[in-house]
């Protein structure tokens, strides 16, 4: 079981000391988050991808590979990576070389995302976003695994033997989350590929985010990856702690009233109640925690975001000393002491290379731009203008 925290990158006024953080205090900020989330002994750290203000992470894989740079054993991801305005080809190349960078210490979650003014921006329509999330992903899969690709669809230009580069690590394609919050044709996606599904679980209730994860189980299990419940299940959830529950409660609800997603809508209470949001003491989070275990059963990751709403770093960095000392090694045990031994483990890169090579060697492609292609050596100029002018080739 893994244990985590993300952040969606927002830039807000703090509604208690007024004070709205810079760009460069946000992005120095989010640096420090993620180095103590590895001293207080968590496993991940995920940032979303944006193009807006009040955002800053528009490029996320400088950010994670600057991170990977600063930890040792953290295992960097995305909160989303929006695989519909990304051009998967880009995306293929991006985090193969994150994946380079951080020795295989990353994984991805690919979403829609939820703002609606980032497909023109990106030249695409709005009204194509799940079949663009389905096309480009379906592109991005081969573009890790064959060497070698000829592709064409309905929303970027045909491919005529095309190699991404770099290769991913050892040859074996970082791990892909699927992330969605109501669609189950990503669900369907994610089960019939053997990925993971991640279900947000932060604004719905229990129930809603269970008949995803359960439709997900069975496709999995359909497409004969494995059993239900080796279906690999990612979590998120929201937190707040403090050694006494009444603080809890009296400290975030500022956050929560002026909060761009939570405010001037139902009572910080009310949502508490109706949703997975934990506010409380230690124990109060455990419990509240443990009850995602008695709806999905075993599961992979779990995500906690602690950053938002304006937020100041001193109050964040307290919350990741509480959570990995108090919260997360009792959730460990608890989890541990729960646990299927039918269930599949988290996985990592070195699983993944142990699933595809065994004892053996891995594969590490050698692409060779002086004979084309690594594997047909098709030169690049055949049958061109260009070859008289590089006869050598």
């Amino acid at each position: 079981m893994q244990f985590g925290i993300f952040s969606v990158s927002d830039i807000t006024r703090d509604p208690v000391s007024g004070e709205t953080p810079s760009e460069a205090e946000r992005i120095d900020g989010i640096l420090k988050i993620a180095v103590k989330a590895e001293e207080v002994g968590l496993d991940v750290f995920a940032i979303g991808e944006h193009h807006n203000p009040p955002f800053f992470s528009s490029s996320p894989t400088t950010l994670l590979s600057h991170i990977a740079a600063l930890t040792e054993r953290l295992i960097v991801t995305t909160a989303t990576t929006l695989i519909t305005t990304n051009d998967p080809v880009r995306i293929a190349e991006e985090y193969a070389m994150l994946q380079h960078l951080s020795k295989g210490r990353m994984d991805l979650m690919l979403g829609r995302g939820n703002t609606a003014p980032v497909y023109p921006w990106f030249g695409q329509d709005i009204r194509q976003g799940l079949p663009l999330a389905l096309e480009h992903y379906n592109l991005l899969h081969r573009l890790w695994r064959e060497d070698v690709v000829d592709w064409e669809g309905e929303f970027r230009t045909p491919l005529q033997g095309f190699t991404s580069t770099p290769r991913p690590l050892d040859d074996v394609p970082p791990f892909v989350w699927h992330g969605s919050i109501r669609t189950p044709e990503i669900a369907e996606q994610a089960a019939f590929y053997g990925n993971g599904y991640f279900a947000n679980h932060i604004f719905w209730p229990t129930s809603h985010s269970k008949r995803l994860v359960d439709f997900y189980r069975q496709r999995f299990e359909h497409y004969g990856h494995g059993t239900r419940k080796q279906a690999i299940v990612g979590l998120g959830g929201h937190a707040y702690i403090a050694k006494r529950s009444q603080d809890a409660v009296s400290e975030f609800r500022p956050y929560f009233n002026e909060a761009p997603v939570y405010g001037h809508g139902p009572s910080l209470e009310e949502f508490t109640q109706g949703t997975p949001l934990s506010v409380g003491s230690p124990q109060e989070v455990i419990d509240k925690t443990l009850t995602f275990h008695d709806a999905f059963g075993d599961y992979q990751r779990q995500m906690f975001l602690i950053d938002h709403a304006g937020m100041p770093l001193k109050m964040v960095l307290n919350q990741l000393d509480l959570l990995g000392e108090e919260v997360v090694p009792v959730l460990r045990k608890e989890l541990a002491a729960r646990r299927d031994p039918e269930s599949a483990d988290a996985p990592t890169h070195a699983s993944l290379v142990k699933a595809k090579y065994g004892d053996g060697p891995a594969r590490q492609p050698r692409p060779n731009a002086n004979r084309g292609d690594n594997v047909t050596g098709a030169s690049p100029y055949q049958d061109s203008d260009a070859a008289a002018e590089y006869p050598e080739i």
